[in-house]
């Protein structure tokens, strides 16, 4: 799981707000819906990282 937005650098937390695209290119929030939730990589839907709880744990 990446740390940071590909986009902004802003750092991402395992259970924070997240978007990833199938080839798993992940963007914050802000950048997300500045880029209208299109990839710009790969041009795919980004959609919300799903979220993690703590290490080992289930989510």
């Amino acid at each position: 799981m990446k740390e940071k937005c590909e986009k902004c650098e802003a750092g991402l937390e395992a259970d924070g707000e997240a978007y990833i695209c199938s080839l798993e290119c992940t963007f914050c929030a802000l950048c997300t819906a500045a880029m209208d939730y299109i990839c710009p990589n790969c041009a795919g839907e980004l959609v919300p990282r799903p979220r993690r709880t703590a290490e080992g744990g289930e989510g």
